[in-house]
C-alpha cells in the first residue's frame, strides 16, 4: 500500500494519462492535490471515484511487477536474430474467441422490435402533423371569429364614434358661438332698457316741474321703446330655454304698456289692449307651455315694431284671438334662435 502511496505522489503527467480513465485534464487536478496522506485521499479529487482508484492500484502494481520479470529472464548477447524469429514461429499464435451467430428467432425478435419502433414513430409523427393540421382548421376560425373580427368591428366603431364626436364638437362649437351672439344681443338690451330707464326719470322729473306737452310725448316714445326692448330681450331668454327670466321680461313689458294704456288717445287703446292682451297669453303659457308662448311674443313684438297709431286714419285692424287650451307635454322644448333686430 505505500507503494501505490508513492505512486500517487511520484507518477508524472504523462505516466497517469496511461491508465484507463485519467484525462489529461484529471491527471493535472492529481498532481495539483498532491502529496497525499492516505491513498482514499485520491477520492477528495474531483473526477476520482472508488473504480479508477482500483484501475490506478492495478496499474502501480503492474508497474512494480514488470521491472522484475524481466530481470529474471537471461538475454544471451550472442543470440542470432535467426534463432529468435525460428522460435517465435514456433510458438501457436493465441486463438481468437469465436464468436456465436444470433440465431433465426432472436433476428426476427430484432427486426419485430425495430418495425414496432418504427411504426410508433410513424403514429406518433401522424398525430403531430393531425393535431397541427386540426389546431390550424379549427383554430384559424375562432381567432377570426373571436378576435379578429371583433377587433374589426370595434375599430369601425370608434371610427364611426370619431366622426359623430368631430360632427358634435361642431355644433357645439356652433352652439357656443350663438350663445355667446344671443348673450352679447341680451347685454346690448339689457344696456339700452337702463338708458331708456334713466331718460324716463328724467322726463318725469323735468314734467313735474314743468308740465310739457313735448316731454310728455317724448316720455311716452321712450316707454315705447323701453316695452320694446324689455320684449326683444324676453325673445332671447326663450331661445335660450331661460323661460323664468323670459316671463320677468313679458310682465315688465305688460306694466310699461299698462301705464301707457292710462293716458293713452282713444285711437291707441284698441291697439295696446291687442297687445296686452297677446302679453297675458303668453303669462298664462309660461313656463308650463313654452312653444306657444313664444308665438304670442313674436306677434307682440311684431305689434310694437308697427308702432302705436298716431291718428285714427292710421289705426291697424287686429284680429281677435282666443287661445285653445294647451295641451299637456310631457317634455319641454327648445324654441329655435330668434333673430334679434334693433328698433
Amino acid at each position: 500500500m505505500s507503494d501505490f502511496l508513492n505512486f500517487l505522489n511520484t507518477a508524472d503527467h504523462d505516466t497517469l494519462k496511461k491508465i484507463s480513465g485519467i484525462s489529461s485534464a484529471l491527471a493535472d487536478h492529481i498532481i495539483a492535490a498532491r502529496p497525499f496522506d492516505a491513498t482514499d485521499d485520491l477520492l477528495l479529487v474531483h473526477g476520482v471515484g472508488k473504480n479508477l482508484l482500483s484501475r490506478m492500484q492495478s496499474f502501480a502494481e503492474t508497474q512494480e511487477t514488470e521491472p522484475e520479470s524481466s530481470a529474471m529472464i537471461p538475454v544471451e548477447e550472442g543470440a542470432q536474430p535467426a534463432q529468435l524469429e525460428m522460435i517465435e514461429r514456433s510458438q501457436p499464435a493465441p486463438e481468437s474467441p469465436v464468436k456465436d451467430k444470433p440465431s433465426f428467432w432472436s433476428r426476427l425478435g430484432q427486426a419485430f422490435l425495430v418495425f414496432v419502433r418504427a411504426l410508433f414513430r410513424l403514429i406518433a409523427t401522424v398525430l403531430v402533423i393531425g393535431g397541427i393540421g386540426a389546431a390550424i382548421y379549427f383554430g384559424v376560425p375562432f381567432i377570426n371569429n373571436n378576435i379578429v373580427v371583433p377587433i374589426q368591428k370595434n375599430t369601425s366603431q370608434i371610427r364611426q364614434l370619431e366622426v359623430e364626436l368631430a360632427a358634435q364638437q361642431a355644433r357645439l362649437d356652433e352652439t357656443s358661438a350663438r350663445v355667446g351672439e344671443l348673450e352679447k344681443n341680451i347685454e346690448a338690451h339689457t344696456a339700452s332698457i337702463t338708458k331708456l330707464e334713466k331718460m324716463q326719470s328724467m322726463l318725469e322729473q323735468e314734467i313735474s316741474d314743468q308740465n310739457n306737452s313735448v316731454m310728455v310725448a317724448l316720455k311716452r316714445e321712450i316707454m315705447l321703446t323701453r316695452s320694446i326692448e324689455t320684449v326683444a330681450r324676453a325673445r332671447l331668454f326663450l331661445s335660450q330655454s331661460n323661460f323664468g327670466l323670459a316671463r320677468d321680461d313679458v310682465q315688465a313689458a305688460r306694466d310699461i304698456l299698462a301705464e301707457l294704456l292710462i293716458d293713452a288717445t282713444s285711437y291707441q287703446v284698441t291697439s295696446i289692449n291687442q297687445i296686452i292682451m297677446r302679453l297675458d297669453f303668453a303669462l298664462s303659457n309660461l313656463p308650463a307651455f313654452p312653444v306657444i308662448a313664444v308665438d304670442d311674443v313674436d306677434i307682440v313684438w311684431e305689434l310694437l315694431m308697427m308702432g302705436l297709431p298716431e291718428s285714427e286714419a292710421d289705426i291697424v285692424a287686429t284680429f281677435t284671438f282666443t287661445p285653445t287650451p294647451a295641451p299637456i307635454l310631457t317634455f319641454t322644448p327648445t324654441p329655435e334662435a330668434i333673430p334679434t333686430s334693433t328698433p
